[in-house]
């Protein structure tokens, strides 16, 4: 029998957390989707609001993922997604440089929150834009040990890849 993991999905607004948890999830995800009616509707058309919740296994452990909002607005849910989390990953959108103020606030306040493993997977590197995995690691202030993995969160594969990164770590 394996473990049981509860691991939290953080990013900026529109990095694709929902895609993530989505491309890898065994089972249809629980959304908490609503229209955005302000001016981020230019961006995209819907926001998650609460959260995303999906489950997958890898091998014998079995991962259950929340993807939290982006927006700072809904903040308070990221206290509650935290809570009791064994991991967590911080996505970013590797083609977008004004998200990583934002990403590197994501990553202090969740380094804060608990003491517990993660990883940052750098999302979009399939893109001509994308930055470098060391150009990344150099913006958020990272040191060497913290993995940055390269994603494609709507390719299965690719985000499968960081999970079992994350596994690796968490065992």
């Amino acid at each position: 029998m394996g473990n049981i993991y509860k691991v939290v999905i953080t990013g900026p607004f529109g990095v694709g957390k929902t895609e993530f948890v989505r491309s890898i999830s065994d089972i249809p995800i629980v959304m908490t989707e609503k229209r955005i009616t302000n001016e981020l509707a230019a961006v995209k058309e819907e926001t998650t609001v609460a959260m995303d919740y999906g489950q997958v296994r890898i091998g014998d452990d079995l991962f259950h993922l929340y993807g939290t909002p982006g927006q700072p607005r809904f903040e308070f849910m990221w206290d509650i997604l935290a809570k009791e989390m064994d991991g967590f990953v911080l996505l970013v959108d590797s083609c977008d440089l004004n998200s990583f103020m934002q990403a590197r606030q994501l990553l202090r306040v969740f380094q804060r929150k608990t003491d517990v493993p993660y990883l940052i997977a750098a999302n979009k590197q399939d893109q001509l834009t994308a930055m470098s995995l060391e150009e990344i690691r150099k913006r958020l202030g990272l040191t060497p040990e913290i993995p940055v993995i390269s994603c494609i969160a709507i390719d299965k594969a690719s985000v499968r890849n960081v999970m079992e990164e994350l596994q690796a770590i968490l065992r």
